[in-house]
């Protein structure tokens, strides 16, 4: 299954090209909808786990790489997904956690969360040292970029071999804005110029060299940059495939190299079928998966409202809107606005920054008091398309996943041959 990675430059160059969804999520109602769909078409489902999400200390998950990867194979033995169907990659691996901190202190931190992401199994590792750290610039020159990317090559190489499996495949560089979201709104993204990326090439193909890396480099498929596709809080900048046309170009220059978009969620079928099809094959999406876990969920908070006597008027909602004002610290840096605006940014965002909120103990609560609400209450067509009409199904829990499975077959539509 390794190989739909290592064949993406190939197929591109033969005229056959395909792409790859990247599931950037450790949601469990996502990573069931994405191995659901695995288990019904047998292709490859590739899932990734960010340095934030998940980390040798826990991340804000709780999980560490190894937990991540059983947490994972256990929703996937329910769905009869075999384990050699499943991909595991690695998102934004580098300082960015401990960016607060030392250059010193936080790469060392990058080198060992590199080292457990490998050993336990990640094959697909995403490298990016291009934030500063204490004292340091906070967008750092190329040349630094490059030689802390290739020193946690090292890391990652060691870490294969000691554990006798397969060296990772890698992808380098990054995109505008740093993981984990645009902080304000957005009008228009620019495409990375080509000659910024023809440099960023240039200078972690030397780094690695001087290292004595040439192997791992010869192993990395793809570089990430920005083709001009992002979303803020209330809108979407769509992929205009003119004006990434000499970006794409540039991939005639390297031939065993492809892109990696970022930032994909919310884009079209058409879109992001361009994508693939104009060098950027690898499409990451995270909050829209999410997102729409998060409408099916509050969909039901008001289902379960009409039809289920004494549940209430929309305890889920009120009860993550009493989460997050206490709570304020991952969204209060990226909305802005009045009282107002900022309630429905809360809920209602494309950035998403609720979904920060699920795995803490008022939310999987209050989740739970929905669920058990509607356990055994067969929804009328009728009361689940007035408020998701989008979506079929009359049991709870496979709403749900069909919510998510819904922006799935978009993805799984764009990335055919």
């Amino acid at each position: 299954m390794s190989t739909i990675l290592t064949g993406l430059a190939g197929a591109r160059r033969a005229g056959r090209p395909y792409g790859i969804a990247s599931i950037c999520s450790a949601h469990p109602t996502v990573l069931r909808a994405a191995l659901r769909r695995a288990a019904k078409n047998g292709g490859p489902v590739l899932i990734e786990a960010t340095c934030n999400q998940v980390n040798q200390f826990g991340g804000y998950t709780g999980m560490t790489p190894a937990d991540f990867i059983a947490f994972v194979e256990s929703i996937a033995r329910e769905e009869g997904v075999a384990r050699e169907q499943i991909l595991f990659g690695g998102d934004h691996l580098g300082p960015n956690p401990w960016r607060k901190e030392p250059a010193e202190i936080a790469l060392k931190k990058a080198a060992d969360m590199v080292d457990a992401y490998v050993a336990a199994g990640f094959t697909k590792i995403h490298l990016d040292a291009s934030m500063g750290c204490a004292g340091e610039p906070v967008a750092l020159d190329d040349g630094t970029v490059a030689e802390r990317a290739a020193a946690l090559c090292a890391v990652a190489e060691k870490a294969a071999a000691r554990a006798g499996l397969a060296p990772p495949v890698y992808i380098l560089g990054t995109e505008v804005p740093v993981p984990g979201g645009a902080d304000h709104a957005l009008s228009t993204v620019e495409p990375t110029s080509p000659a910024a990326a023809r440099e960023t090439i240039a200078v972690h193909r030397a780094a690695f060299a001087k290292a004595g890396l040439d192997a791992a480099f010869a192993r990395v498929i793809a570089f990430v940059v920005q083709p001009g596709v992002e979303f803020g809080s209330d809108n979407v900048i769509a992929y205009d495939p003119p004006r990434a046309a000499a970006l794409s170009a540039l991939l005639s220059e390297e031939p065993a190299l492809v892109f990696e978009a970022h930032s994909t969620d919310y884009q079209t079928e058409a879109a992001l079928a361009a994508l693939v099809h104009d060098g950027y094959p690898i499409l990451k999406v995270g909050p829209g998966l999410t997102f729409a876990y998060r409408e099916a969920l509050y969909a039901l908070d008001l289902v379960a409202s009409d039809l289920v006597p004494g549940y209430g008027d929309r305890p889920l909602a009120k009860a993550m809107e009493a989460l997050m004002t206490a709570a304020p610290g991952y969204w209060s840096g990226y909305y802005h606005g009045d009282e107002t605006a900022l309630r429905i940014q809360r809920h209602f965002s494309y950035s998403d920054r609720i979904r920060y909120y699920w795995t803490r103990p008022e939310a999987e609560a209050a989740v739970a008091a929905l669920m058990t609400a509607l356990e055994g209450v067969r929804i009328p067509e009728t009361v689940l398309h007035q408020y998701l009409p989008q979506v079929e199904g009359t049991n709870a829990g496979d709403i749900l996943v069909a919510a998510v499975d819904r922006v799935l077959a978009v993805y799984d539509g764009a990335c055919r041959p």
